[in-house]
């Protein structure tokens, strides 16, 4: 198995008052030719916005793109004519495909909203634009994981235009689980959401994340309580 850690430290960072922003992969002002992708992983940002802001409407294309709200509440809006609220707890799928123009602001005034926004190369180009997001059990469950998104379409996941997996687990201290790797010659890209984890025989802490493959599956282990983790399982090539 190989191995590559990014401490949470050494993201890529911004703060613009309105958002306050951590990039772990080179994202507008933060370049490092060193990490751009992982595989087909392009971006892992953990934004924080303000009550009340966000970001207007700007475009995407061909481009996966994939919002979970870590903390409060994202309004989401597009040309497509789809509008609605994200949760704690719900995850959004966005194809870019051909084009697409939306936007996204703090769905409340005064308390600030946390997500993660990640960006995942298709596997084909120029698809048919599309929406979708879903309230997910995650939060619920407890020393396992819950499936979020996969390939293809299901009636308890949502998918993208990709030979990818993502599943988020909570994990209480010592419990250990093996996740194991979906589909030959993907990798995985562990992201700490929070707490102590051990992953892979590497200890990890809030908002560290590690790079696996060449191996078929990942030990897991929580070294505190209430440890929760993001697993993004992809193609290194497509």
């Amino acid at each position: 198995m190989k191995t590559i850690f990014y401490k949470a430290n050494t993201r890529g960072h911004a703060n613009h008052g309105w958002l306050n922003t951590y990039h772990t992969f080179s994202f507008a002002d933060y370049c490092d030719s060193e990490r751009v992708h992982f595989g087909a992983l392009r971006v892992l940002n953990d934004d924080i916005v303000t009550g009340g802001t966000g970001f207007g409407p700007h475009p995407h294309d061909n481009m996966e793109i994939v919002t979970i709200p870590l903390k409060g509440a994202v309004r989401h809006g597009d040309n497509l004519g789809n509008s609605g609220v994200i949760h704690e707890g719900d995850i959004q799928v966005m194809s870019a495909g051909t084009g697409i123009v939306h936007s996204e602001y703090n769905a409340d005034n005064t308390t600030p909203v946390n997500f993660f926004q990640i960006w995942i190369f298709p596997d084909k180009k120029d698809v048919k634009p599309r929406y979708e997001q879903k309230q997910m059990d995650y939060l619920r469950h407890r020393n396992s994981f819950t499936e979020l998104v996969a390939p293809t379409p299901s009636p308890n996941t949502l998918w993208l235009h990709q030979r990818a997996w993502l599943s988020i687990g909570a994990f209480d201290c010592d419990k250990e689980c093996v996740y194991n790797i979906k589909a030959p010659n993907n990798a995985v890209f562990a992201m700490n959401i929070q707490g102590k984890i051990n992953i892979g025989g590497i200890d990890t802490d809030t908002r560290d994340g590690l790079g696996l493959w060449e191996t078929s599956s990942v030990a897991i282990k929580a070294l505190s309580d209430d440890a929760r983790i993001l697993i993004i399982d992809i193609p290194l090539s497509w």
